[in-house]
């Protein structure tokens, strides 16, 4: 898929999501939990910190040597620690919601601008596990789209 058809599907996705979120009554960010134990407001951050280290990602694939090490903050489950250490239940939820919205923004305007030319060096995401970049951009809408309809089943729980 091209980057800038990947850019334009995330940016419909987080300006309609943006203000879905925004809107969410307190109760329902808060309490209501998916099967990892996360409530929506924690998924949101969790998604802003994949945003922020996948941005990360692709700045060092672009110039440092290939294959890059750059930590994989999912190992280990160390991302429930980011969560937890951020303390994300308890950020105001117009700057959480807004943080989410430009650290995405921020991200689709990265991936619009890669060089072509660097498509193909490797992040060493895992023991034995290389990932290229392209593969990268093109994996990312397919997490977001998952932590959305995460949060989607959690507003219309019942």
């Amino acid at each position: 898929m091209a980057f800038q058809t990947i850019a334009e599907e995330l940016k419909k996705l987080v300006i309609s999501w943006a203000n879905k979120l925004e809107n969410l009554p307190s109760p329902t960010i808060a309490e209501r939990r998916n099967s990892q134990d996360r409530s929506i407001r924690q998924i949101v951050g969790h998604m802003v910190d994949s945003a922020s280290n996948n941005t990360h990602r692709v700045v060092h694939l672009q110039y440092q040597e290939s294959p890059v090490e750059y930590p994989n903050y999912a190992t280990y489950r160390n991302n429930d620690k980011w969560i937890a250490i951020q303390n994300y239940k308890e950020e105001d939820w117009n700057v959480l919601v807004n943080h989410w919205k430009f650290t995405h923004l921020h991200f689709i305007h990265v991936i619009r601008n890669v060089n072509k030319e660097k498509l193909d060096q490797q992040w060493i995401a895992d023991t034995n596990q290389l990932v290229s970049l392209k593969d990268m951009v093109e994996d990312f809408p397919r997490h977001f789209k998952l932590h959305i309809k995460e949060i989607e089943e959690l507003i219309n729980l019942k």
